[in-house]
């Protein structure tokens, strides 16, 4: 059975844990990037700084989802754990970033730190390389916040067995979801329901606050701890 296993959401205000039944709320935006001081991320994330909006948001909200179905990890070990994400925008602010520095400061050579996220694939390759994912990597481009299309994909990818577990998350520019799928949950990991339970849930257009708080109530109702 392919089962969801936990769910880490996050906006600009708060985060939430939906197994664990954590949320958090912190006092002002400002206090957004300061967040992995306040134990999200196990360890120190390398370069974190430099990241794009898109690629923090993203990065944080896998390390909840990982926290939430007891996931853990360092940087000596390697999970057989796939990435795939989605949004609406792929990394278009990130390149009007760049195009718009390399204009106004007419540079001849681009600058590093802004080209490397020029790609919409890479917020998921910085993931994969802190928490030591070694599975598929998949950027899918939908055009909206379709949640249920990246769910359909996850289980498809377990299916095939190109992975035992994948995370599967959709971002906007001020909030992300992601969650944990595995395809054989063993009983240190708790599951929230199956694939499409999971789908019935998320077919409806909701923003992602109200997705992940339609699962916590599921939670609650399954009276889960």
């Amino acid at each position: 059975m392919i089962a969801l296993c936990g769910i880490g959401w996050i906006n600009k205000e708060e985060y939430m844990c939906v197994m664990k039944g954590l949320r958090v709320r912190y006092k002002d935006a400002t206090s957004f990037d300061g967040l992995s001081k306040k134990g999200i991320f196990s360890y120190p994330f390398k370069n974190f700084g430099r990241f794009d909006p898109v690629s923090k948001m993203v990065c944080y909200s896998v390390a909840l989802a990982l926290k939430d179905a007891d996931e853990s990890y360092s940087p000596d070990i390697k999970k057989d754990m796939g990435i795939i994400g989605t949004n609406t925008d792929g990394s278009l602010q990130s390149d009007i970033d760049y195009f718009k520095d390399y204009v106004d400061c007419g540079r001849k050579l681009s600058r590093g730190n802004l080209f490397i996220y020029t790609l919409p694939t890479s917020p998921l390759a910085e993931a994969a390389i802190h928490f030591g994912l070694q599975g598929p990597l998949l950027y899918i481009t939908s055009g909206c916040l379709d949640v249920p299309l990246i769910i359909r994909t996850a289980e498809e990818m377990m299916l095939l067995n190109e992975t035992q577990s994948v995370l599967a998350g959709v971002n906007s520019k001020d909030e992300a979801v992601y969650f944990v799928f595995k395809k054989e949950p063993g009983s240190e990991s708790p599951a929230l329901c199956n694939v499409p339970e999971a789908v019935s849930v998320t077919e409806k257009g909701t923003s992602l606050q109200e997705t992940a708080e339609k699962f916590l109530m599921l939670k609650k109702r399954k009276c889960l701890q």
